[in-house]
Parts: structure tokens; sequence; C-alpha cells
């Protein structure tokens, strides 16, 4: 760990968007980049059976104790009544302004004992709260495997597609547990004790599953030969970038932890954190932070929000409330603009940014400026090419007047100026795409 702070880095940088959009790339995700052809890989979600590897590449944060529930019901929008051991949610926290600090999958895995997990951003901020509050709970953080020498300390796979149920039914033990959507329950599997959560991430039923590290191999391969029978396909980095905009969840979103009221908090994130080496991309270009910061009512996080507990940011959420936001849509290309992206490589002189099928992927942190005319009328951020509905996709978040299915809109695509610090950029020529705004998830089945 850095012995200089994010607050440090920020100081050299000059500002927040400086220091993002200097660092060095995406990092990268450690499985294989195909593990037979991305295509047959994306088919398989909608049309057999998808198995994903998702050990590797986020925080598990384990808070223990007597006041381990109210360290996530001070910090989290969500309703925590009735919750218990044996259900998972999806934790959504904010900053005093009413701003998306960071989401992730919160476990409530027994009596006084609960686990978060997701990308670092969420799990640090309630790694802090911990530290600095007075809560009778203490917490175990299991880094990312770029965080660490060693190995997380879980396997997590995850199975989804019309064939999902049938590949569990021959992979499991005895009869699978009757578990409510978003509850977990244990199985068994080539006789390791394993967790299930229930979930569906792309209109089927669907499940995540982990356990001991030491056994992810024997699990694995269990998934995949029962999987034998009913077309399961593992995913490579390739085909699971494809699922996110097929779903509709807009990942990523700048931390809103860079004005004066988080200082303290940045002064604890170390110079090396998630938060401070993350790339800032695209083509929406401010100086002011608080232009890439989301809030959760404009993400449709709002069906979750219960204003009948305290919570950071709760009055500034209140207030969002009652004022017009921007609507989460999902913009569908042009296809003739998509080709001329790929006609500019065959061709003399300037190139179009290169669109990598299925998503190009240089930033963690994407926002592509929307246009109507000359006006800014909205961002694009998780975006790329889907063979399910062969078309390439973002999804966005317009101005509420443009938001209508069938409204034509331009996405600005490249970086400003052509030119980025960031090693994964290549010198390019920004250009303009035709979007048509539709419905987020795109996907009927998702909605």
């Amino acid at each position: 760990m850095s012995e200089r702070s994010l607050q440090d880095a920020l100081e050299s940088a000059g500002s927040p968007p400086e220091l993002l959009r200097r660092n060095r790339g995406r990092h990268p995700y450690p499985v294989p980049s195909e593990h037979t052809n991305w295509i047959e890989e994306v088919r398989s979600w909608r049309e057999t059976c998808s198995l994903s590897d998702l050990s590797h590449h986020q925080k598990d944060l384990y808070v223990r104790g007597p006041e381990a529930l109210d360290v996530f019901a001070d910090l989290g929008v969500n309703d925590f009544s009735g919750f218990e051991p044996g259900q998972a949610k999806q934790f959504v926290a904010c900053n005093p302004n009413g701003y998306l600090i960071g989401d992730a999958i919160l476990f409530y895995l027994d009596d006084e004992e609960l686990k978060l997990t997701g990308t670092p951003i969420a799990p640090n901020w309630v790694e802090y709260n911990l530290e600095k509050g007075a809560y009778d709970a203490m917490s175990e953080a299991d880094e990312r495997y770029h965080d660490k020498d060693e190995p997380h300390k879980t396997f997590r796979y995850q199975l989804q597609g019309p064939n999902a149920l049938d590949v569990m039914r021959d992979a499991v033990e005895g009869e699978i547990p009757d578990i409510p959507f978003f509850d977990f329950d244990e199985v068994t599997i080539a006789g390791v004790d394993a967790h299930a959560l229930k979930h569906s991430m792309a209109s089927n039923v669907g499940f995540e599953i982990w356990g001991p590290w030491e056994e992810h191999e024997t699990v694995r391969d269990a998934l995949v030969a029962a999987g034998e029978d009913h077309g399961l396909r593992q995913l490579g980095e390739k085909s699971y970038k494809a699922q996110g905009q097929e779903k509709g969840w807009i990942a990523r979103p700048v931390p809103a932890i860079y004005g004066d009221e988080m200082a303290e908090y940045r002064e604890w994130l170390p110079a090396d954190s998630y938060e401070a080496i993350s790339t800032l991309g695209g083509s929406f270009d401010a100086d002011d932070v608080s232009e890439y910061y989301l809030n959760p009512i404009e993400l449709g996080y709002e069906r979750f929000v219960d204003f009948d507990h305290d919570f950071v940011g709760k009055e500034a959420l209140r207030a969002m409330t009652e004022e017009s936001q921007r609507k989460k849509v999902t913009l569908v290309w042009d296809d003739e603009d998509v080709l001329e992206l790929f006609a500019s490589l065959l061709r003399e002189g300037e190139t179009y940014k290169y669109f990598d099928l299925s998503m190009p992927y240089w930033a963690v942190f994407h926002y592509d400026e929307v246009l109507k005319g000359e006006e800014t009328v909205g961002l694009s951020k998780y975006f790329g090419y889907t063979y399910n509905e062969r078309a390439v996709l973002s999804l966005a978040l317009v101005d509420e007047e443009y938001a209508e299915p069938g409204t034509e809109v331009t996405l600005v695509w490249g970086e400003p100026g052509g030119e980025s610090e960031n090693p994964k950029v290549e010198s390019h020529e920004q250009t303009e795409i035709t979007a048509t705004v539709a419905p987020n998830p795109y996907v009927e089945a998702e909605r």
C-alpha cells in the first residue's frame, strides 16, 4: 500500500479530472480473452447457458460484530427492515450531497456477519467508516487479485441462461434448495460445500456460486461437465463484457468523493487505491469533476430508497426526488456510422477511435458526450456490440425531454483532441455517431 494518499495525488495532479485522465489504462481481467470464440459465448446466455468466472476482479469486505448491520444502514439508501441471513441486496451509498459513491452486493451471511462484494469503491467507503466510527464491529478485506499476491479467499462463478437450472440440477448433489429471488442457500457440488445465490442477469434464472478458493477447480470442472449436455459455454473477457448493454446496468461511474466534504476520506485512501489509479476516458470533457457525478434517482434506484431511516445524503437525495432528473436510456448506434469507424482503417489519413469487438475498454470511468444539435443533453456510459441484438448499444443518461424512444441524438466518439496520455489510446480523429433513443433495458425480457 502506498504511503501517499489520494489527496496527495490530487494535489500533485492539479484536479481530479487531470489525475484520472493521465492514469495508465484499465485494470486487466484475469481470464482468457476467449474460451472458444466470443460470438458463441455471447449467444450462450441467450440460447443455452453461460459460465462466468468472477473470482478475481472484485473486493470482498467481511463485517462481523453486534453492530455489523448498523454501518450499512447508516451509509446505505436501502430499506434494511426485514433483512436477514440468507438474503442479499444491491447496496447503494451516497455522499452527503446525495451523489453516488458506489454500489455493491451485500450478503447477509449469518447472525452478526455480512459481506459486501463489488468494485472496491463501496467496500472502501464502508471500511473507512467502520475504522473511523464507534461501531461494535470489525472488518476483514479480501482484496482483488490486482492488489495482492495471493488468490482470493473464495471462488465465485455465475451460471446464466435458459438451461442454467438444468445445469444446476445435474451439478448439485441431491435436490436444489427452493431459493427465493436474490436469496442464497447451501449446496454441495462435487463434494464441495458452497453457497448459491439465485438471481437473473439476462431474463432467465441464474445462479452465483461461491466457496473456498482451494476447491475452485473442482467446482468449475463439475459445472462444465454438468453443462456438456446443455450447451454450456465458459465466458472469456470479450464475451463477459458484452452482457452490460443487454441488462441495462450502468457500471463504473466516477465516485462522488472529490468535494471538500470528502477530504478526510481522500486522506485515508492510498494513492494506489482503485479510486486513485482508475482511468477517466471518453469524449465528455469537463473541468469540474462534479459534472461526472451521477445520483441514485437518475440511475433508477429510487424504487429501493428508504427515507424512513437516516443515512448519509438522505435530505439531499430526498430533494432530488422532487426535481427533474435525467432518464436512463439505451442508445442504438446507427449501423452506417459504425461501419464508417472501421472504414476509416482502410483509407489514407486519420482514423477514428478503434472500436474493438465486443467492447472497446480503455477507461474504467468512461463518459461520452451526447448532443442534440449543438447542445449537450446527456452522457453515454457503458457501451459495446452485442451479437444477440446485432447492434452497438450504449447505456446513457439524457435530459428528460430527449428520453422518448425514437428520439435521434448524436454521440461524440473519441478522446478530446484525438489524443490521450493513456497508452491504450491511439492517435485518432474524433467523429460523431447518430444514435436513436430506446428503452433501458433494451432487451424486452429484462424490463
